[in-house]
């Protein structure tokens, strides 16, 4: 029986459709769970430790030293000062050109490599670090701390101190970068902090029933590489091209894409209805769990 997976964004973003609470009432409605993009991954990708190591998963997309130590994640990001603090207002930056970021590092990897932590541009709005091990203490993922102060979010205690050090050595050093002037002067939101999360080793094995993952986020496709699935464009055409058999997983919670949500159900039905697939198993980002199966469109008493 083959399945194909979905992470989606939260169920409110998609606009409260009537016809889409109707069918999606017509399924079986799991436990709603927090972090659900976490949860799902681990569901549906077996490797030893508890967290997930973006940083490490992400860095395999790109280069071919992920294998050595330990990495963490250190995404140019925007944080905003405020009379009783600060907080972190804008991550991921995806408008940063490769210029930019070649100009930003530049400024920051001598403080990086001075803290023993050489640092990597993977791409323009992704950066990671080189560590000799794990670090100790409790780094925040960028979309929990959206928003909040950054007293919340940085890592505490002891464990903490020379990462919250670096974090305000790096804040003084791209303040008055010419690149975020010229961006600022353009309108756009300048990069005056490194996020810091993601943090581990790569895993050593991956096993996983997922055949085929369709996903743009590195850490995604860097576990389906070690596990060995095929790794595609989130597109229809890619699906529709290259599915044959066996479970797919169909990464479509990518911000700013919600109005294209509408498109890819009819096509869910549609692949259901033609048993292209024996189930759906959709995962919002907002927590809400749905499992739909061919049978599923004779429960047409159910209401939302």
């Amino acid at each position: 029986m083959s399945t194909l997976h979905v992470l989606l964004p939260p169920l409110a973003k998609l606009g409260g459709d009537p016809a889409l609470r109707r069918w999606l009432a017509q399924g079986d409605r799991l436990p709603d769970v927090p972090h659900t993009r976490t949860t799902a991954l681990r569901e549906l990708f077996h490797f030893a430790g508890d967290a997930i190591p973006a940083a490490a998963l992400r860095h395999l997309c790109h280069a071919d030293d992920a294998h050595l130590g330990a990495w963490l994640c250190a995404d140019p990001a925007w944080v905003r000062s405020e009379a009783t603090g600060a907080r972190l207002m804008a991550w991921p930056l995806d408008d940063i050109t490769q210029d930019e970021a070649v100009q930003l590092a530049a400024a920051v990897k001598p403080l990086c490599g001075d803290a023993g932590a050489p640092l990597s541009v993977d791409t323009p709005a992704a950066w990671c670090m080189q560590l000799a091990a794990t670090p100790q203490g409790t780094f925040v993922e960028p979309g929990d701390a959206l928003g909040a102060d950054l007293i919340e979010c940085l890592p505490g205690g002891d464990a903490g101190r020379s990462w919250r050090r670096l974090f305000n050595e790096v804040q003084i050093a791209l303040h008055t970068h010419p690149v975020n002037a010229a961006r600022v002067a353009a309108g756009k939101r300048p990069v005056n902090a490194l996020w810091f999360w993601g943090a581990g080793a790569l895993p050593g094995a991956v096993e996983t029933g997922v055949q085929t993952v369709a996903s743009v986020d590195d850490a995604l496709r860097g576990l389906a590489k070690l596990g060995g699935a095929v790794r595609l464009e989130p597109l229809l055409d890619s699906i529709e091209e290259h599915h044959r058999a066996g479970d797919v997983l169909l990464d479509l919670d990518i911000p700013g894409h919600a109005d294209e949500m509408a498109a890819w159900f009819a096509h869910f039905k549609r692949w259901l209805r033609e048993r292209r697939f024996d189930a759906l198993a959709l995962d919002f980002a907002s927590g809400e769990r749905f499992r739909l199966r061919h049978a599923h469109r004779l429960r047409f008493w159910r209401r939302p």
